[in-house]
């Protein structure tokens, strides 16, 4: 777990493009009708501009309000490690999907008369992935990363 505004930094970026890039190949392949590997190369078109979303998003808001979220749940110190990392991913997913499903809906979608239906549409079908995604596989890669890159000597 990051322990300085840096390693936060890095940590944060680490886990947008991970998360960011497997829910744009996600969303490309529902859009598709399946993968391929096209959708894996089209996926890196939208990832930086979603990846700047994300991190914006994750640094000024979901980040902090997830946090306090997650610890009126759980007591750092108190409880075992691992219940503190699944209340904060949980409570980032819960705050992060619908705001990146929106942009997602204005940016791929448009702002139209359908926008509200469209973006619950949108996170609906992006919540049960972006959850399974963080809590199994990419919080998991991305902490051992980065356990590997701030080890302490």
């Amino acid at each position: 777990m990051p322990k300085t505004k840096l390693q936060d930094v890095v940590f944060t970026i680490m886990m947008v493009i991970v998360m960011v890039y497997a829910m744009v190949v996600y969303n490309i392949s529902i859009d598709k009708g399946g993968v391929t590997n096209e959708v894996f190369v089209l996926a890196f078109g939208e990832l930086i501009l979603m990846g700047i979303v994300g991190f914006i998003l994750e640094m000024l808001v979901a980040g902090p309000l997830a946090k306090k979220l997650a610890f009126r749940l759980v007591t750092p110190g108190k409880d075992k490690m691992i219940y503190i990392i699944l209340a904060i991913s949980s409570m980032t997913v819960c705050l992060m999907c619908p705001m990146m499903s929106l942009v997602a809906t204005v940016l791929f979608k448009g702002f139209n008369s359908q926008l509200l239906a469209n973006w619950i549409q949108t996170t609906v079908l992006n919540f049960p992935m972006a959850l399974c995604w963080q809590i199994f596989f990419a919080g998991p890669f991305v902490r051992l990363l980065f356990r590997h890159m701030f080890t302490e000597k």
